[in-house]
């Protein structure tokens, strides 16, 4: 059940920032919100995709199988542009306001349109393999995060 820990990543951001742990690119002192923007790009934004990059590229016949799928050229692109995903939350986390809204844009389109892909896998072709279902959790959770962060610091960083 390792597609679990897509999830748990999520929750665990929001932990870190709940302790006031400071994040990567965080200074003290940082407004509760800030810090766990930047908790959110850098663990599920940032090391889950490229975690996820590996998982599809190294890991593609595995990950394949628990999704529900067969290994092919898109799953290997998937990883390469989880790579890229994953580096720009890295960076974000420690940048402004601004790329903070680029990255979640970027992130929660992905995702968010990943998850109706999900859902019609389920529908269409009755899949609901772990790692095309409880995916969904991460899917709109991540976004979910990412935009309510990004609304709540937005008046604070103007």
């Amino acid at each position: 059940m390792g597609i679990l820990v897509l999830p748990l990543v999520v929750v665990l951001a929001w932990v870190f920032a709940a302790f006031g742990l400071s994040p990567f690119g965080g200074a003290s002192g940082d407004q509760f919100a800030e810090e766990a923007m930047r908790w959110m790009l850098f663990l599920p934004a940032g090391i889950q995709f490229i975690v996820s990059g590996f998982m599809h590229t190294v890991f593609a016949k595995s990950t394949a199988e628990g999704i529900g799928w067969k290994t092919n050229g898109f799953q290997y692109e998937l990883g390469f542009a989880s790579w890229g995903l994953g580096i720009g939350g890295i960076l974000a986390a420690s940048r402004g306001w601004d790329t903070w809204l680029i990255m979640t844009v970027v992130a929660s389109m992905f995702l968010v349109l990943a998850g109706v892909q999900h859902i019609v896998l389920m529908v269409r072709d009755k899949n609901f393999k772990p790692g095309n279902s409880l995916v969904l959790i991460y899917d709109f959770g991540l976004p979910a995060s990412l935009i309510g962060l990004l609304i709540a610091t937005h008046s604070s960083m103007a």
